[in-house]
């Protein structure tokens, strides 16, 4: 049985990750942490990491970049592996990620999906072969109107790993109407549309000529990043120190 810790327990994702953790036979959550500790009588919830001193496995963290330096300390300090599902990390902060990386194993990934990191190697595969054929490669994603940020991440991993599958040719266009030009063939054109209660929705969009190749990742809830995060967690239990990420539990 895997023992969890689970970092950010009381916000929306910790929420879904412990309902879906009571279905699974190979783990348990042991406590939570989350400075706005709710208790559910599931498992503890405490304010501060330092709190917990709860045997475990391996954190699996769905909580705020602010909260992350404490978070990696006590991690290391407690020799314990790291699922690290929070966005939106200051260069600083990956900084210490890696570094922490050196003592603990620590799994980070900008999408726990396992269909979007699929997605992340189709496209790959689509752009070595359709760049030197001269198509324009377009990503669309849509997510809720209470999203803050624009890019997804998920949008921009997509870019970056097609754009290292043919060594770095690629500008991003974030925004064309500032200005008036024909379109540059070595760049990604990534749009952004934020409405409702849009789960996330990412398209690729090989556009050539009389044709066009589309690959589409759609979310229907929250539970995909959770059964992700999850899948993750039961790989990462006992793993030697080191960088590893979604295509690592994959096999990619």
């Amino acid at each position: 049985m895997i023992r969890v810790i689970l970092h950010g327990a009381s916000g929306a994702m910790g929420k879904v990750i412990a309902g879906l953790a009571q279905d699974r036979d190979d783990m348990k959550i042991v406590a939570g942490i989350d400075r706005n500790a709710v208790q559910t009588g599931a498992f503890p919830v405490y304010e501060q990491p330092r709190l917990c001193l709860e045997e475990a496995d391996v954190i699996v963290d769905f909580s705020a970049a602010a909260a992350v330096d404490g978070l990696l300390d006590w991690a290391v300090e407690r020799k314990l592996p790291l699922v690290l599902c929070t966005t939106g990390l200051s260069d600083r902060q990956l900084q210490a990620v890696q570094k922490a990386s050196e003592q603990i194993p620590v799994l980070r990934s900008a999408n726990m999906s396992v269909g979007v990191n699929v997605l992340f190697t189709l496209a790959a595969q689509a752009a070595r072969i359709l760049s030197e054929r001269g198509y324009d490669i377009e990503i669309l994603e849509k997510h809720h109107n209470r999203k803050l940020d624009a890019p997804s991440g998920t949008a921009l991993a997509i870019a970056d790993a097609m754009n290292e599958a043919v060594d770095g040719r690629y500008s991003y266009t974030l925004d064309r109407s500032a200005r008036r030009q024909k379109r540059d063939p070595d760049e990604i054109g990534i749009q952004s549309v934020r409405g409702g209660t849009i789960v996330g929705e990412h398209d690729v969009m090989f556009c050539g000529l009389d044709e066009v190749i589309e690959i589409r990742h759609t979310a229907y809830s929250r539970a995909i990043f959770g059964k992700g995060a999850l899948d993750a967690a039961a790989f990462l239990a006992g793993k030697q120190a080191g960088m590893y990420q979604m295509k690592d539990v994959l096999g990619l």
